[in-house]
């Protein structure tokens, strides 16, 4: 697919989608924020042989996004000498993955974060593989899954399927994702006749269907407003996401329920093609930095989760535990729609793969 063509079905796709994915990455703006350069930036990218610069659209200093990028620059500049010199963009590039990913496919950024979605409306449906509920059962789970035959695989398939436009450095992060609403929900059952903001993918709207619930679209900076004036019913998201715009302050928001539907995937993206201009030192720098990267970002985000969840409780949140949940009622209804998306889309051996490092 030639390059001008995918730009503009990429700008068209992620603008459809890039302000409903609510992927936990806006918080707030203010001290701290990042994409400023320094003299000292200046100077050592004037005396680089290689100047990347990596986003997310996370404007907040303490979330996950922003310490992984801090230790990409901090290592790629370390391990190379100097001889690259990397710029961070936190939410400075744009606030909405649509403006990341737009940026990456015209060049004006070498390295972004993203979640998956968009590449459905690119000729990527193999990629709702990440949105199906309870494909991964922890975080182990997920770990071992995308670091080994499963990542791979799904790797390949990108590159292939995006003529090396998108090529899949690492998988990042963004938490597991919870129902809170305006009662508790230990079952799908309690969630029959709510309606609840969900994300767009297909799969995910027709799991909440099958519990019952109105999957409902409303875009992630209007969502605080929605929960508060009872527009909605309820909403899904991570604990760092839902405590960084206070949603469980509101009356719609307030029970949290662990239901851990959805061990989310990001992914760190980069132009294979302006990876494979790369000298073979320079690759090396880059996997190494990008290798530190993601450790740094996935135990920030599991650290996190603790954190988030203990704020929230602070706040008021009350919160059913995860062991108090029916989770084989809610497995019951989402087996039947990933085995209907593996045979649709010609995934039934990568399905195999997820559930056969299920612990």
């Amino acid at each position: 697919m030639k390059k001008s063509r995918l730009l503009s079905i990429v700008t068209a796709a992620v603008l459809g989608i890039g302000v409903l994915a609510g992927c936990g990455g806006g918080g707030s703006t203010g001290a701290g924020q990042a994409g400023t350069t320094s003299e000292a930036d200046t100077a050592a990218s004037a005396a680089a042989d290689l100047n990347l610069i990596v986003a997310s659209n996370s404007t907040d200093p303490t979330h996950m996004y922003s310490f992984g990028l801090d230790k990409f620059k901090e290592v790629a500049e370390e391990v190379s000498g100097g001889k690259i010199a990397v710029t961070v963009h936190k939410g400075t590039l744009g606030e909405n993955e649509s403006e990341l990913v737009e940026k990456l496919t015209m060049g004006a950024a070498d390295m972004v974060i993203s979640s998956p979605g968009f590449m459905t409306s690119i000729g990527v449906p193999e990629i709702d593989i990440f949105s199906l509920e309870y494909l991964f059962d922890s975080f182990d789970h997920w770990e071992k899954c995308v670091d080994g035959e499963f990542g791979d695989s799904m790797k390949e398939i990108i590159t292939e399927k995006t003529g090396n436009q998108f090529r899949v450095m690492a998988y990042w992060s963004s938490s597991v994702r919870d129902v809170y609403a305006k009662q508790a929900v230990a079952s799908p059952a309690d969630l029959k006749g709510l309606s609840i903001r969900t994300q767009s993918a297909q799969v995910q709207q027709d799991f909440f269907k099958a519990c019952g619930a109105i999957p409902t679209t409303v875009a992630w900076g209007e969502l605080y407003q929605a929960l508060q004036q009872g527009v909605v019913d309820g909403a899904e998201n991570d604990y760092t996401s839902m405590s960084l715009k206070e949603h469980h302050k509101t009356p719609n928001g307030k029970y949290i329920s662990e239901t851990h539907h959805d061990y989310t995937t990001r992914l760190l993206l980069m132009d294979g093609n302006r990876y494979d201009k790369l000298t073979d030192e320079q690759k090396d720098w880059v996997n190494q930095a990008v290798e530190a990267a993601t450790k740094e970002e996935r135990e920030v985000t599991y650290k996190m989760f603790e954190e988030s969840k203990e704020k929230a409780i602070a706040d008021g949140a009350v919160v059913t535990e995860h062991a108090d949940i029916d989770i084989d009622a809610f497995k019951a209804l989402a087996i039947p729609i990933q085995d209907d998306f593996a045979a649709k889309n010609g995934m039934e051996k990568q399905l195999e793969m997820v559930r056969s490092q299920a612990g």
